[in-house]
């Protein structure tokens, strides 16, 4: 007897120590680390109803019975700063939306993926490569994509027809086809061949502009005072100023009305707009390729969400892990079902391995056949962000405008070239500490 109460006494002082000395190391100790009780999520979204997201929910809890997901559709207006305020004062979302292009304003305010969850090789293979340039930073993953998104060329296929032209493949071919579209009177532009030009009734312009500033070679964006930028806004212009390929004029109607309504051949925008133009005019006969290209250069400019988890989240890990279900294959084609059911289609997929899926749809294909050319730069519109994107435009749309006036785009440059490297200052040049280290 006195033999077995010392091998007990022995065997609780071993395993004592080993506790004490390697705590949840141990493998048969790791089961204390997870979640013993129900965890409930927070979930802040921008643009999809409950009816679109619940069925993606709903299969998520299905695997995660102990996981309660509460989805809350938020308005875009001022978005940004509402949501950080909130994750700041610690009462904001577990999971929200960001765009492409915040990361510089969010760092702070959000908690990078575990690596048992959403690891770099993983990233790197499921997404485009403009996903990681726009959510990882010093090899921490902040964001997901569970969509991509950037510019399309839209065009009427009638008038396209009607001069014997096909979808443009680069600049050149798109101003020939424009000005051969172009139909104009005594009194101006009646049928526009292209919308380019102008900030005021050009939808999306500073998204053209942005990409036509990454497709032009050595331009420097910490320098926007160059001979380079010069030729982009001088091209960019040109489509009101120049007499050659003049297919745009500062007092049509807005471009996109001017698309729907029949008036218009080549128009830019991102695919949701596609959405709204089927309900503004349902016989309307228009299709969307991929954005022209200078020779040599495959360059396509990219604007998308993603999904992002708050720094302050009690309940990070399975918020990632949530996150990381989003990005599956099943939830993305889940999602795109279901929205292809009120609407023309879903969200283009942002993993890489669904390509295939929408590559030759006519509408949603041009977005995802981009996918390995897609850059990005804070010029993103209808971010309503209050912050990089918003201020960086006015200071080119203030640009563009006094070019239009008559100002040479050398002296508006000047001044643009200053506003741009304040902004950059204040968004994106490292926070030091309260110390200054």
């Amino acid at each position: 007897m006195k033999k077995i109460i010392i091998i007990v006494l022995v065997i609780s002082i071993i395993l004592g120590f080993l506790f004490w000395k390697f705590g949840s190391s141990l493998p048969f100790f790791n089961k204390a680390t997870e979640p013993t009780g129900p965890i409930t999520l927070t979930y802040w979204g921008l643009w999809e109803d409950d009816n679109l997201i619940k069925p993606v929910i709903a299969e998520y809890q299905k695997l995660r019975p102990d996981v309660t997901v509460n989805y809350e559709k938020k308005s875009s207006l001022n978005y940004r700063t509402r949501v950080q305020t909130q994750i700041r004062e610690g009462v904001g979302p577990d999971v929200f939306r960001i765009h492409n292009s915040w990361l510089p304003m969010f760092s702070l305010d959000l908690v990078p993926a575990p690596a048992d969850v959403f690891n770099m090789t993983d990233f790197k293979n499921m997404f485009y490569p403009v996903a990681w340039d726009s959510f990882v930073k010093d090899n921490l993953i902040y964001a997901a994509p569970i969509e991509i998104d950037g510019l399309g060329l839209f065009y009427n296929e009638d008038m396209l027809n009607g001069v014997g032209g096909v979808p443009p493949k680069n600049w050149q071919e798109f101003i020939d086809l424009a000005t051969k579209m172009t139909v104009k009177d005594q009194s101006g532009i009646q049928t526009a061949g292209a919308a380019l030009g102008t900030t005021g009734n050009v939808d999306h312009w500073s998204d053209i502009l942005g990409l036509l500033l990454l497709q032009q070679p050595e331009v420097d964006f910490n320098n926007v005072a160059s001979a380079q930028v010069e030729e982009v806004v001088k091209f960019y212009t040109g489509f009101v100023i120049d007499p050659k390929k003049k297919t745009w004029d500062v007092n049509l109607p807005k471009s996109t009305d001017m698309f729907a309504q029949g008036r218009l051949g080549f128009y830019f925008a991102p695919s949701w707009r596609a959405h709204e133009l089927r309900i503004q005019n349902p016989n309307l006969k228009f299709k969307i390729a991929p954005v022209p290209q200078l020779s040599g250069r495959q360059i396509a400019w990219a604007s998308f969400w993603g999904e992002a988890v708050s720094a302050k989240s009690q309940n990070s890990q399975e918020a990632w892990k949530f996150v990381k279900y989003l990005t599956s294959a099943e939830a993305e084609k889940l999602a795109y079902q279901t929205a292809s059911q009120i609407r023309l289609f879903g969200e283009p997929y942002s993993l890489t391995s669904l390509q295939g899926e929408l590559a030759t749809d006519p509408m949603a294909g041009a977005y995802v056949t981009q996918g390995p050319a897609y850059k990005f730069w804070y010029l993103s519109s209808d971010t309503f962000d209050n912050g990089i994107n918003d201020e960086m435009i006015k200071y080119w749309e203030d640009g563009i405008n006094t070019i239009l006036a008559g100002t040479t785009p050398e002296t508006a440059l000047q001044t643009v070239d200053q506003g741009v490297k304040q902004v950059l200052d204040k968004y994106t040049k490292p926070i030091l500490s309260p110390t200054g280290e």
